[in-house]
């Protein structure tokens, strides 16, 4: 027998009567306890150092990995991670289309940094800031404090709401999950306190580490037994510290469905089954995250409509970075349902054109328009097979505002694409 095997067996003998006793310490013993796991321990390292990984025991391995299992996520989850934005082909299965006319848009530009945001309320304390990782401005939440919408949101039956996240540590350290309330505001001029505030509402939270779940409820007697909940287990789903995240919000009567980026994690064709329950409240809560790229809009356009009998498609979900020219892969529900009606009507032809809000230098938003315009182009042809030659491009920059350039959500009506049949 090597000498390394009978070492190592002597070894584990002398851990076996180090465990054994110390199940039989009672409680006045604790310290001393301690101090023979510390010997364990030492002992363990020692054997370590002798030992090849080729001669390492199984036992030894399996110890090594043994975890509980929400340990490991959140472990994975502490190191911050650069975006990368995925290509258009990774959202292939992505169906989610904005809404048409924008209701609320609020990107935090309007907002010194270290201020509070002005359209927003809160029962504790948040500020505006800015990170190297991702451009634009951001609402910083941290720790048990709450923050709504401060006017009531007036939404129809059928809207959209989008928004950016990124997760953030915590006072431990590590990642501290974050939560996002849909709700039907109780008390219209301040919040409502409560693990199911208001009369209503859809949350959707992500937890400390990684896993992301759901719930409805009904505050009435005649709904207090219509709530859903749920949680989606999947590792591919679970949200890591540092990362950002683009969440979609598809509500359609009593139906609602929730995207991750690319995913569909939530589909509840009966999540508010009561007419009477019409949300008109966004709150996070719950965590440390930070939130910008707010915007809901009403309604699902009929873009085979418009096109075909208006001539012209005014697109908002089509969507790119500040500055920036590439085609972001959450546009792809807006550019299936553009390619279909053009592969439905062969013989149509359109002119594809920019268009840019007053920020930045005249000359600078008139080329970025035209570059937006052909990468939009350069999309429908690579990714959805439509022919370039029935395509032309145009950029108008700023000059064809729709709305003055005087706040967030009048900006945003004016950074658009439009589709103009010929």
């Amino acid at each position: 027998m090597k000498f390394s095997a009978i070492l190592y067996q002597i070894v584990f003998l002398f851990l076996v009567a180090v465990r054994t006793d110390a199940q039989i310490l009672n409680p006045k013993k604790i310290l001393e306890r301690k101090a023979n796991k510390a010997i364990e321990k030492k002992t363990e390292q020692a054997i370590d150092s002798i030992f090849t990984k080729k001669e390492k025991p199984a036992e030894n391995k399996t110890e090594e990995t043994d975890s509980k299992p929400e340990e490991q996520p959140a472990k994975e989850a502490s190191v911050p991670v650069k975006d990368s934005t995925p290509s258009l082909q990774t959202y292939s299965k992505f169906d989610f289309i904005p809404g048409e006319k924008i209701i609320f848009y609020d990107d935090f530009s309007q907002d010194n940094i270290g201020d509070f945001p002005a359209l927003w309320n809160t029962n504790g304390s948040a500020e505006v800031v800015t990170t190297n990782l991702f451009p634009g401005q951001w609402l910083q939440l941290s720790g048990d404090k709450t923050v709504w919408t401060d006017a009531l949101l007036n939404l129809p039956e059928n809207y959209t709401i989008e928004m950016d996240v990124i997760p953030t540590k915590g006072d431990d350290g590590r990642m501290a999950g974050y939560g996002i309330r849909l709700m039907q505001a109780a008390n219209p001029k301040a919040w409502d306190a409560g693990s199911v505030p208001g009369k209503a509402g859809f949350y959707f939270a992500v937890e400390y580490f990684g896993r992301p779940g759901y719930r409805t409820y009904i505050n009435s007697e005649e709904g207090r037994l219509l709530g859903l909940s749920g949680f989606r287990d999947e590792k591919q789903y679970f949200q890591q510290e540092g990362r950002k995240y683009h969440i979609s919000i598809w509500v359609q009567k009593s139906r609602i469905r929730l995207y991750v980026n690319e995913s569909k994690l939530v589909d509840l064709p009966k999540a508010f089954p009561l007419t009477e329950n019409k949300m008109d409240r966004i709150r996070f809560e719950d965590g440390y995250a930070m939130y910008s790229n707010i915007r809901i809009a009403a309604g699902a356009p009929d873009m085979r409509n418009k096109l075909m009998t208006d001539g012209k498609i005014v697109s908002y979900g089509i969507y790119f970075d500040v500055n920036k020219d590439v085609v972001k892969p959450e546009s792809y529900g807006s550019l299936k349902e553009i390619a279909s009606i053009l592969k439905e009507n062969e013989s149509v032809k359109i002119t594809i054109v920019g268009h840019t809000d007053a920020d930045g230098a005249d000359a600078a938003n008139l080329d970025l328009s035209k570059r937006r315009a052909l990468a939009v182009k350069n999309e429908l042809a690579k990714s959805f097979g439509i022919d370039p030659s029935r395509m032309n491009t145009d950029g108008k920059g700023e000059t064809q505002p729709v709305a003055p350039n005087d706040k967030p959500v009048n900006k945003a009506l004016n950074r658009r694409v439009e589709f103009i049949k010929q």
